[in-house]
């Protein structure tokens, strides 16, 4: 069953943050994601959520947490934890009941 990743943030350090998006794409090389949204500005219809949205779909949530937990991304992470707020989730896709 698919899986997503979707991250919502406000970057509170733009020249910090600058490396992350050249940095993220090589790291997700080879598993299989399919990038389905990237929004700088994002619009709330409810709420009062950070501006960027990230949604990511990989084929299953072990190869999701096999990308975040990966060497690769653990080397990076920090360049968007260290200069913006907000969260990561890892959601399970939906498969509606038979009939």
């Amino acid at each position: 069953m698919s899986a997503y990743i979707i991250a919502t943030y406000d970057v509170t350090d733009p020249e910090g943050f600058a490396a992350y998006g050249p940095s993220v794409g090589p790291t997700l090389a080879g598993t299989g994601v399919e990038v389905l949204a990237i929004d700088p500005a994002s619009t709330a219809i409810e709420g009062d959520p950070p501006k960027t949205t990230v949604v990511l779909k990989f084929p299953d949530a072990a190869a999701a947490r096999a990308w975040y937990d990966s060497p690769e991304y653990s080397a990076i992470k920090h360049l968007r934890t260290d200069n913006s707020k907000g969260r990561m989730v890892l959601v399970q896709g939906f498969v509606p009941p038979a009939g």
